[in-house]
């Protein structure tokens, strides 16, 4: 039996949340917050580039690659964090099983850790290079 991670107590009911429900609604309540705020900040335009006249083509493929830039960045984001949460778990099995290897085990988990949050790095940005220069645009909107 998976052991409750929250317990919520009311009056008329009490609900046992396991690890799974908790983890699932912290990523859809991140996802939501996430795909929320970055709609709100591109509808934000500062009144210069609201002056400018653009084709709703060009319109369109912005919002689309602003939409595609978030899912892609939480996609990234999300297994970034599974894959940091794993190597914490090896390491620190390691550090248990044998603690005088501590220092090599701390090492080695750091650069992996850097390497791992370097991959989200890289998908912001290429993001960012689609989105601000992105040199295909010629090709995709006429």
């Amino acid at each position: 039996m998976i052991k409750p991670v929250k317990t919520i107590h009311h009056q008329l009911f009490t609900i046992h949340i396991n690890r799974r429900q908790y983890m699932f609604k912290r990523f859809v309540g991140t996802m939501a917050v996430l795909g929320s705020s970055a709609v709100l900040f591109a509808a934000e335009a500062p009144e210069a580039a609201q002056t400018a006249v653009a084709s709703p083509a060009v319109a369109g493929f912005f919002g689309y690659a602003v939409i595609a830039i978030m899912i892609g960045l939480g996609i990234a984001a999300g297994f970034c964090g599974v894959g940091q949460g794993i190597a914490v778990n090896g390491a620190l099995n390691g550090i248990a099983r044998q603690p005088e290897a501590t220092g090599k085990i701390q090492l080695n988990l750091i650069i992996g850790l850097a390497f791992i949050e370097s991959l989200v790095l890289y998908t912001l940005f290429i993001g960012i290079v689609l989105l601000f220069v992105n040199p295909f645009l010629k090709y995709l909107v006429k």
